[in-house]
This record gives structure tokens, C-alpha cells and sequence, in this order.
């Protein structure tokens, strides 16, 4: 069993690509005897992409680092035996199939609580496991889009824009991973539903507040513009593009001060973040003709040394390879024995506890060790 401040906590996961396999590997990571259950085909990110490192897989590896591997053929009589008698030993189940085949190979805690009555079921779907979407078919894509947070990306009277990444499937798997560890603190067993749909509309906290309670339809903003503060967006440089967040009225005056704009500290148009928001376009305007006249560095140098918020919009390489990065050591080596391969680490840096990276299982690697040697272990 692996150490870490889970360890003896056993894990199922049934699931594919994403939401459920990044659940699993922050469960891993931290400990987690974590035992990923494929059909004979295997999970399909197993080859996403063209990118390997001998047998390894750049995707499947991102998200399957620290686990088992196992094969079970879910649709025939003997897979499902297995699963449940896997399931009668274990802590937790995750999975994120569609819910009819969910309910189909019996992976919900109503079925499985006649194996095991203290495990705890998650279900990572679209838009629940029961209810009228239930079976409406759900990508990250298409939540962004549902759920208005693709409609508020993006500059007014452009195409609207998805996040860069798989914004919704990495929440979704982050909040299983919540749910079943206060299910298992819990002791009692039971089921977890959390739905891609649920997960994104809650993250727009503050915006949806001000809908629900005053009718304040949120826009899309120029320049990634914050809703409240001004000026708080991207900005155009001589060379590049910076973020620049002035957040209180404190910073704007001091940012004045550093850019000589003595008069507008104390300019009733601007001195307050009220007034600033009033007078949004003027501010921007003028903020955006004074950064353009230095370089990306320049400013970063300047006003960041003087202790206002400022950032160059780096590129993935650059945030990777950057000095931040590696100060939080979050670019990890697996050994493996094709060669070594670079990936993420886990953000969660616990003390007492050093995370051993080791490859995703091959698949079926573990098939025997865990049918002839799986023992029960006892719930914390």
C-alpha cells in the first residue's frame, strides 16, 4: 500500500478521458490505493494523442499517474461479479459513464450496498443521475456553453470563446473528490452526484448572486475586464500584452503616483473604485495609452517592484519552464523505463508527506495482484 495521509483508503474508478480519472489521481497522489477498472479496449485516452514516451502516453499519463490497472468486461456476467466483490473491499467508487450505463452495470450505491454498505458511490455526470437531462449528452464544450460562462468569455460583439483547457471536467473531478472524502469522514456510505452542469454554475458565485437577487445580467467586458474593479484587465504594451489589477482605491493611488498621474489620485471622476467604474472608458483609455509606451518588462519591472499587481501574459512553455513553477516544484520526473517523462505535480503540499510519481498502470497490469491478493482493509 503507498503512504500518504490516505493510504488505506482503497478507490475504485470506473470512468474515462477525464472528470473521473483526474478524481482518482488527486485521490492517488495524496495516497489512495487507487484501482482503475478498464474494459478490454481500454480507456480512450490512452491514445488521445500521438505523444508517447515509449509505451506511455503523454494524456493518459497526465491524469492515471499513481494507480492500478485492471481489466473487467463490465457487460458480461463474470466482469460485474468481480467489480462487486472488488467493490465489497473497497472505501469508494468513482465513475463518470453516462448514467444509464452507470445504473446498467450497477455501480450506484443502491446496488452496491448490498456488497459493501459503508461505500461510497460518486457519480461525475453531465447533468445528474436522474432528472429529465439526465442522459442529455455532456461535454466540457457544451457546459461552458449551457451554463453562460461561454457567453461571458471573450470581447462584446465577438464569437463567444471556451476556456483554454478542460476548465469544466478538472472542476468537476476536484469536487468528487470532495464529496467522497466527506462521504468516507462520514463513515456512513452512501451516494455522491455531482454533475459537470452543477459544478461551473456554482463557480459564478458573485455573478449569478447579482442576478438572483438584483436582475444584474453580467457582460462581457473588453479585454478581460473585471466586472467591479477598474482598471483591472489585459492591456496592450509596446512589445506584448500585461495584466494589470488595481484593486482598491490604495493601489490607485500609488499607481499614479509611480506613472506621475498626481491629479487623477485626487480627481473626483477617479480617486474612488465607484467612481472609476463610472467612468470606466475614460479610465481604461488613458491606462491603455500610457502602457503602450513601455515594454512588457519595463512595466512588470516598475510597477510590480513598487508593490502593484502586474503580470506579462506568458505562454504554457514559458509558465511551465518559469521561475514560479519551479520555486513550488510543480514540475515533476516519472521514471519510467522508456525514459523519463515530465508532467504536473499535485498543488496539495502537505507536510510530512513527499508524493512518489510513478507511471499509469499498463493495461491490465495488476490484474493478478489484485484478484489473488486483494485483502479487506478496515475504514479509518
Amino acid at each position: 500500500m503507498p503512504n500518504g495521509p490516505l493510504s488505506g483508503i482503497r478507490i475504485l474508478e470506473v470512468g474515462h478521458v477525464l472528470a473521473g480519472p483526474f478524481c482518482g489521481m488527486i485521490l492517488a497522489d495524496l495516497g489512495a490505493d487507487v484501482i482503475k477498472v478498464e474494459p478490454p479496449s481500454g480507456d480512450m485516452a490512452r491514445n488521445m494523442t500521438d505523444n508517447f514516451t515509449g509505451q506511455y502516453n503523454d494524456y493518459f499519463t497526465s491524469i492515471n499517474r499513481n494507480k492500478k490497472g485492471v481489466v473487467l468486461d463490465l457487460g458480461s456476467t463474470d466482469g460485474r461479479k468481480k467489480l462487486n466483490e472488488l467493490a465489497g473491499k473497497s472505501h469508494a467508487l468513482v465513475t463518470n459513464l453516462r448514467p444509464s450505463t452507470i445504473k446498467k452495470y450497477g455501480l450506484t450505491y443502491n446496488n452496491m450496498k448490498e456488497f459493501n454498505p459503508k461505500i461510497v458511490c460518486v457519480a461525475l455526470t453531465g447533468f445528474g443521475l436522474d432528472g429529465p437531462y439526465a442522459e442529455k449528452p455532456a461535454y466540457d464544450y457544451v457546459v461552458q456553453a449551457l451554463t453562460g460562462v461561454m457567453e461571458l468569455t471573450g470581447d462584446p460583439g465577438n464569437a463567444p470563446i471556451k476556456a483554454g483547457y478542460s476548465a469544466v471536467d478538472n472542476s468537476t473531478g476536484i469536487m468528487g473528490a470532495v464529496g467522497l472524502l466527506a462521504k468516507i469522514i462520514e463513515g456512513k456510505g452512501g451516494q455522491v452526484d455531482v454533475s459537470l452542469f452543477d459544478t461551473m454554475l456554482v463557480q459564478l458565485n458573485y455573478l449569478a448572486s447579482a442576478y438572483l437577487n438584483h436582475g444584474i445580467r453580467p457582460k462581457r467586458i473588453a479585454n478581460s475586464g473585471h466586472p467591479h474593479m477598474v482598471p483591472a484587465q489585459v492591456f496592450e504594451t509596446k512589445d506584448g500584452y500585461v495584466v494589470l489589477f488595481i484593486s482598491t482605491d490604495k493601489f490607485w493611488k500609488l499607481f499614479c503616483e509611480i506613472v506621475g498621474w498626481s491629479k487623477m489620485s485626487t480627481d473626483p471622476k477617479f480617486a474612488t473604485m465607484t467612481a472609476r467604474s463610472k467612468n470606466r472608458s475614460e479610465v481604461i483609455n488613458l491606462t491603455s495609452e500610457l502602457l503602450k509606451t513601455r515594454t512588457t518588462s519595463d512595466w512588470v519591472e516598475n510597477l510590480g517592484s513598487e508593490g502593484i499587481v502586474i503580470s506579462g501574459v506568458e505562454t504554457l512553455d514559458r509558465a511551465v519552464d518559469g521561475k514560479i513553477a519551479e520555486s513550488r516544484e510543480m514540475i515533476v520526473v516519472i521514471s519510467t523505463p522508456d525514459g523519463p517523462m515530465r508532467v504536473v505535480g499535485n498543488p496539495i503540499k502537505l507536510s510530512g508527506y513527499e508524493i512518489d510519481y510513478k507511471p499509469p498502470p499498463n493495461l491490465g497490469e495488476h490484474n493478478e495482484d489484485v484478484f489473488r491478493f486483494l485483502e479487506p482493509i478496515n475504514a479509518k
